[in-house]
């Protein structure tokens, strides 16, 4: 199952998704297997990192801008080459694992949508793999 999500963002910044995956993943009813949270666009990106102090966020934003400021010297015409440079960096797409229907994050960790060229009307995916008990045991070698 798939669920589509709209996040308006603002201009370069993370948005905490975690509690939109965890509801998710109850509202598909599955205990263990996969989520992947995917995002559509080439100027944002899915990252998992801490979410518990806003600093590290607001430090991460400042670490991507000193690597891929935005500069004259681009030619791409929409002038936001900065933000694909980022959100290829970052990456679309993470893959969790559910088990006992939570996920296993660390403690600090949460999941974000990083907006690199906005402010815009974003789309987001939680595509949720239910784990069966059969593959589960054949993986570990037992039958």
């Amino acid at each position: 199952m798939v669920f589509e999500h709209v996040l308006d963002t603002g201009p370069s910044m993370m948005y905490s998704i975690t509690e939109q995956v965890l509801e998710d993943i109850k509202a598909f009813g599955v205990t263990d297997g996969l989520a992947v949270v995917y995002c559509p666009h080439t100027t944002a990106a899915i990252t998992i990192n801490e979410g518990a102090d806003p600093s590290v966020v607001s430090d991460l934003l400042k670490g991507l801008e000193a690597i891929s400021p935005q500069r004259a010297s681009y030619t791409h015409g929409e002038g936001n080459s900065h933000a694909h440079l980022k959100s290829t960096l970052v990456g679309v797409s993470q893959t969790l694992v559910i088990e006992n229907g939570r996920l296993l994050l660390g403690t600090w960790q949460s999941v974000f949508f990083c907006e690199f060229d906005g402010p815009r009307r974003r789309k987001y995916y939680v595509k949720i793999i239910n784990g069966s008990p059969i593959v589960s045991h054949m993986a570990a070698g037992q039958k």
